[in-house]
């Protein structure tokens, strides 16, 4: 199989850079998701945003809710509402591992990267998070400094 890197099919779309920062990923899982003709050729053109968005498990089926894929220009008449709820695609033995996780003290579905696959279909990869408390930001920021302290150090050495 090809890199992803060297696929021309492979794109990211939106990342939510956020999402690590804010909560400890526990694991993470890719899942596919359910468009309309105009979302999927406005996000070939790039235009989406899934930070402010969640995951949830309503009624036996996975939703992103406050995803942004923003309008596309020529789909005037029959373009699509821009924050929708959008149904995600899992399997029943993954959707109720999702739904144990989310019952759990603390735990939410985050998604991470909306982005084309080798194949060209549109995913998302959703992490089961748990909250950082301001502490374990702080902790984390100190580790990051530290590696990063400790790099140049042994650069300049070598």
């Amino acid at each position: 199989m090809a890199k992803k890197d060297q696929n021309p099919n492979y794109k990211v779309i939106a990342e939510n850079r956020r999402a690590r920062h804010d909560y400890a990923i526990e694991e993470d899982l890719e899942c596919g998701i359910m468009l309309e003709g105009s979302e999927v050729k406005s996000l070939r053109q790039g235009g989406a945003n899934v930070a402010e968005s969640y995951a949830s498990v309503e009624n036996g089926e996975l939703w992103l809710v406050n995803a942004y894929i923003a309008p596309y220009e020529q789909a005037k008449t029959w373009g699509h509402d821009e924050r929708r709820r959008r149904k995600l695609l899992v399997s029943k033995k993954e959707l109720s591992r999702l739904w144990n996780a989310t019952q759990r003290k603390g735990m939410t579905l985050v998604p991470l990267v909306l982005y084309f696959n080798h194949k060209g279909i549109a995913k998302l990869k959703i992490g089961i998070a748990k909250g950082k408390k301001t502490q374990d930001k702080r902790a984390d920021q100190a580790k990051q400094d530290w590696n990063r302290q400790k790099a140049r150090l042994l650069k300049e050495r070598g």
